[in-house]
């Protein structure tokens, strides 16, 4: 089985989905580093710009029929048997991304990508099983406990649980409006 954890920068991806794998004894795969792996796109700056239908075909190729934990922002776009998306209150990914040095018009393009569920949108656009999480306020092992506890139970699709239309004055400051 294929498991996608996606999310905006700044949710927590990597540690959720390497905690995931372990307890689920699956192995665990960087998907930028598969794709560098692989020769698949190329570097500009500090990001990596990938053809999308390529890294699928190559994650359909290699990783079908094995248990896996995808882990990127673009995991949501390859074939996977489940898809999490993790979500964060936006603030919080605003001042994450500061804390890494993002420069204001990346902050405010990821802040703006998680206030109206880009991530969100287009794994259902992609895919039946799709599973939102919050994880705002929580530990990564209560996220995965989390996560685990609704696969057990069979659940495939929970979607629509987060609304952050009521924190936008909150975020304000981490959005670029009108070139401030």
């Amino acid at each position: 089985m294929i498991i996608a954890v996606s999310g905006t920068p700044g949710v927590g991806k990597t540690t959720v989905a390497k905690l995931l794998a372990e307890k689920l004894g699956y192995m665990y795969v960087d998907l930028k580093k598969f794709a560098i792996g692989h020769g698949i796109g190329e570097i500009k700056g500090d990001e990596l710009e990938v053809e999308i239908d390529e890294l699928a075909y190559f994650i359909e190729k290699e990783l079908k029929g094995k248990n896996v934990v995808l882990d990127g922002h673009l995991s949501h776009l390859m074939p996977a048997d489940q898809v999490i998306i993790l979500r964060l209150h936006p603030k919080i990914i605003g001042e994450r991304l500061k804390e890494r040095g993002y420069s204001r018009e990346k902050i405010s393009e990821n802040v703006e990508a998680e206030l109206v569920d880009v991530c969100l949108v287009e794994a259902i656009d992609e895919h039946e099983n799709v599973i939102e999480v919050d994880t705002t306020g929580k530990t990564p092992e209560q996220v995965v406990e989390e996560i685990l506890e609704l696969l057990n139970k069979g659940v495939k699709k929970k979607v629509g649980i987060v609304d952050w239309t009521q924190v936008y004055e909150e975020v304000i400051p981490y959005l670029n409006l009108g070139g401030e």
